[in-house]
């Protein structure tokens, strides 16, 4: 019987290289925290986190797109309203500090790239086109657009509707 010996043998270095960066990039990627999101180790109690900041808006429209009386709906809550609003924040412009122990929302960044002061995280929190942020109890923040281009924002929230409220309470 002929036996084929092969005169090329390929190195195998090349394939431990692969599987080395591909086990780098893995773990690199379980290190990280989602987008948008407060990494792991910088979450902090309530007040512990980023400073109060500005308390007035600066460079921010605040549209009311839709609203809707919960307390004429099945769930019947009264006093709230599910509220859906659009923020068209400029570079430079700053939504302010204010709470959402009251107020549970969901931000959704439709465009742009905003930044987040939360009193909840030691570090300043990077929010980009596309992720969804949670505003909830023990949430106090203020947002800034440090970018160069101007940002897009959904907020839908559960809003005190009581007739003192400011609409566009941020």
């Amino acid at each position: 019987m002929n036996t084929i010996i092969p005169l090329y043998r390929p190195p195998v270095w090349p394939r431990v290289a692969v599987g080395i960066a591909a086990f780098a990039a893995m773990a690199f990627a379980a290190s990280v925290a989602f987008a948008g999101e407060c990494p792991a180790d910088k979450r902090v109690a309530d007040g512990q986190g980023q400073k109060p900041g500005p308390t007035a808006p600066v460079g921010v429209t605040d549209k009311v797109r839709a609203s809707t009386d919960l307390a004429k709906e099945p769930a019947n809550i009264k006093g709230r309203q599910f509220r859906l609003r659009q923020l068209d924040m400029q570079p430079g412009a700053i939504v302010p500090w204010h709470s959402h122990n009251e107020r549970p929302a969901m931000i959704y960044i439709v465009s742009g790239e905003v930044v987040e002061y939360a009193s909840s995280c030691a570090v300043p929190i990077v929010h980009r086109a596309g992720d969804v942020a949670p505003e909830k109890n023990g949430t106090s923040h203020w947002w800034k657009n440090t970018g160069s281009t101007p940002a897009v924002l959904i907020s839908v929230d559960l809003f005190p509707g009581e007739a003192k409220a400011d609409e566009h309470m941020m």
